[in-house]
């Protein structure tokens, strides 16, 4: 039977994937097909692979294994219709009269039954065959089972490779942590070098600026462009901290249990200059697991941001709360304020990103959150509060 080269293609490749025709019979499978031969209560049985131009037997039971070529096979003459073959006397069926394993030249083959081995996608790869040197015949308690076995030699070889794919995934996996972690440790390096580096020339220009501006001062000279490079200089010297700090936090952390209730209080007194006149509600927290120094950054960060973002002329209106959601706690940070739109929402997460150039800020902030809360396996977002202000949440794990 001829068959188009698409599908010995498609076979062949199906074959390679398995890994067992080069191999030693697997154990699994040589316990199967004894067992095969058991239920068919005939001396042998094998389980047949058809490549492109042999059979390949890889397991057996009642004789060893060998190769033959595909157009000897008496598999390859049935197999392709995907149904059960079952022949009581082989030297009298004209399908296989003058095979090579009926005449002798092989074997002396009369009873034989093959069944199809078909993958989850439908290629039909081989057969799972019992046969006999005398004529006999199978109830059907034995072609329920044995067609219950082809299954089961189809379901072997896929555990395998299916083990053999996790395995290199969990593989893959672990190089790249190992990456990151490596990567990590580079930028925290560098970040730290570069802060270095940069810390020390900019302390001389603002101690050299700071000077020229109290001498301008006391000779009755304005200062108004001294004032101006000052506050530059000290945003640079912000940038530049607040660049060491993303690089920096939501590696390592030192996981412990977190009040997050009493963080905030500490948060809230940290704030008090920027959070005056403020209102801020809190609700009640819970207590979660974590590294209680940069779950602080995160709660700080929020809750800065909801002081700064507010309507011309209104003061801070903020509210802190808590939800629990199935195996995680959600903590939102809501204000009052201008609001920023669904477009941007995902973007001020990015490093250095900023939504309004009238509030100081290096833009990184956020993009610390971010590492910081993905680093304890949860999530950070923000939604729309119900007045068209801003509700910054972040999830853990409970």
């Amino acid at each position: 039977m001829s068959v188009p080269a698409a599908t010995d293609d498609t076979r062949v490749a199906q074959i390679g994937r398995y890994r067992v025709v080069t191999r030693p019979p697997r154990g699994d499978l040589v316990a199967l097909v004894d067992v095969a031969a058991q239920v068919a209560d005939v001396p042998m049985a094998t389980i047949n692979l058809i490549t492109d131009t042999e059979q390949h037997q890889i397991a057996t039971a009642g004789f060893e294994a060998s190769v033959c070529a595909r157009e000897d096979s008496m598999c390859n003459v049935v197999f392709q219709g995907g149904v059960p073959v079952i022949v009581p006397d082989a030297s009298r069926d004209d399908r296989f009269r003058d095979n090579p394993f009926v005449t002798g030249v092989i074997g002396d083959v009369r009873f034989y039954a093959t069944y199809p081995l078909a993958t989850p996608e439908g290629t039909l790869i081989g057969t799972l065959c019992v046969f006999d040197t005398v004529p006999r015949t199978l109830t059907d308690k034995q072609k329920r089972a044995l067609a219950h076995l082809a299954d089961r030699v189809v379901d072997l070889l896929e555990l395998e490779l299916r083990t053999r794919e996790l395995s290199s995934t969990v593989d893959d996996l672990r190089d790249t942590q190992s990456e990151l972690e490596r990567s990590n440790e580079v930028l925290a390096a560098f970040a730290g070098q570069v802060s270095h580096d940069l810390r020390n020339p900019l302390a001389a220009v603002m101690m050299a600026l700071a000077m020229i501006a109290e001498q301008t001062e006391e000779s009755g000279g304005s200062t108004f462009l001294m004032d101006r490079a000052l506050s530059g200089a000290e945003r640079m010297q912000a940038l530049i901290d607040d660049l060491l700090g993303f690089a920096r936090l939501g590696g390592e952390l030192s996981r412990a249990p977190v009040d997050l209730g009493a963080l905030v209080a500490d948060v809230r007194e940290d704030l008090a200059a920027a959070l005056a006149g403020a209102t801020v509600d809190v609700e009640e927290l819970p207590v979660v697991v974590g590294d209680a120094v940069q779950l602080r950054a995160v709660v700080q960060n929020l809750v800065a941001n909801a002081a700064k973002f507010t309507r011309p002329g209104e003061k801070a209106r903020i509210e802190i709360g808590a939800l629990r959601q199935g195996d995680r706690w959600r903590i939102q940070v809501c204000d009052h304020g201008r609001g920023i739109a669904p477009e941007q929402r995902d973007r001020v997460f990015q490093p250095l990103a900023r939504v309004d150039e009238s509030v100081e800020g290096s833009g990184i902030g956020l993009a610390t959150c971010r590492r910081i809360v993905e680093a304890h396996g949860g999530q950070i977002g923000l939604d729309a509060s119900p007045d068209g202000g801003t509700c910054a949440w972040f999830e853990l794990p409970a």
